[in-house]
C-alpha cells in the first residue's frame, strides 16, 4: 500500500496566527482553496484509490476538489485530526512567534521528550495511537494509493516519531500548505518514506511562500504552532 500524506491549505487561522485545533476549524481562505485546487492538479492522474481527510473542515475542503475530479467520497477519520492545544486553542499567538506552551510541548516532543503535555491537551501517547488507528482503517480497507490529507503537526509529530528517514530530512521543509510525502508498506508501523519531493508545498502567491519548521513560520510546531 501507498499513501500521499499531505497538509490542508491554508486558513485565516494561519495569517492570523492563531491556534486553531478544535472542531470544526476554520475554513480555507481563498489561498487555500487555490491550494486544494493546485493539489488536484497535481495529484489529479494519479491512480488514488480513497481519499481521507480529518474531522476538522480545513482537511475535507482541500481533500474535496481532488475527490470530486476522480468520483470519489472524502472519508473523514476523525483520528487524522491536529494535536489538540487543550487549553490553549483559539490563543492568538503573534506574528513573532513568541514561545507558548502548545508550540514548547510540541518541540518537546519532537526532541524526545515524551512527558510535556499543556492543559486539556493530549498526551504524546494518545496523539500516536489515534493517529495511527485512523491510518490502520485505511489499510483495512485496502486501496493500492490513497491520499490522507492531516495537519501540520499531527504530520509532523508523527512523522518524525514512526517513519524511517523523515528525522534526516532539512526542517526547513516540513509540510507547507497542500505540502505532501509518499509512503510505502504496511500501515501503520511498517511505512516507509519513499518520496518527499513536494513536502514544501505550494502557493499562488510569493506572500505565502514561507517556509515550515520547527522554529520559523507558517505551520508544523512553528514558534507559532498553532498556525495548523
Amino acid at each position: 500500500m501507498r499513501l500521499i500524506l499531505a497538509r490542508h491549505g491554508r486558513t485565516a487561522s494561519n495569517t492570523g496566527h492563531l491556534i486553531d485545533t478544535g472542531l470544526p476549524g476554520a475554513d480555507l481562505d481563498q489561498v487555500g482553496r487555490r491550494q486544494a485546487l493546485a493539489l488536484r492538479d497535481r495529484l489529479g492522474r494519479r491512480p488514488i484509490q480513497a481519499v481521507y481527510a480529518s474531522s476538522l473542515v480545513r482537511s475535507q475542503q482541500t481533500a474535496e476538489p481532488l475527490a470530486q475530479a476522480l468520483g470519489l467520497p472524502v472519508l473523514v477519520l476523525d483520528g487524522l485530526r491536529e494535536i489538540s492545544a487543550g487549553q490553549w486553542d483559539q490563543v492568538a499567538v503573534g506574528a513573532s512567534g513568541q514561545p507558548n506552551p502548545y508550540t514548547t510541548m510540541l518541540l518537546a516532543w519532537l526532541n524526545g521528550d515524551r512527558t510535556a503535555t499543556v492543559p486539556g491537551g493530549e498526551t504524546v501517547e494518545r496523539f500516536l495511537a489515534r493517529f495511527e488507528a485512523a491510518l490502520a482503517t485505511v489499510a483495512a480497507a485496502g486501496p493500492d494509493l490513497a491520499l490522507v490529507v492531516s495537519h501540520a503537526s499531527a504530520l509532523a509529530v508523527w512523522c518524525s516519531s514512526r517513519l524511517a528517514g523523515f528525522a534526516e530530512l532539512s526542517p526547513a521543509a516540513w509540510f507547507g500548505h497542500v505540502g505532501h510525502i509518499e509512503v510505502a508498506g504496511a500501515a501503520p508501523d511498517g511505512l516507509r518514506l519513499v518520496d518527499s519531493s513536494a513536502i514544501g508545498g505550494w502557493s499562488p502567491e510569493p506572500a505565502c511562500s514561507q517556509p515550515t519548521t520547527p522554529a520559523a513560520s507558517a505551520g508544523a510546531v512553528s514558534p507559532a504552532a498553532a498556525k495548523t
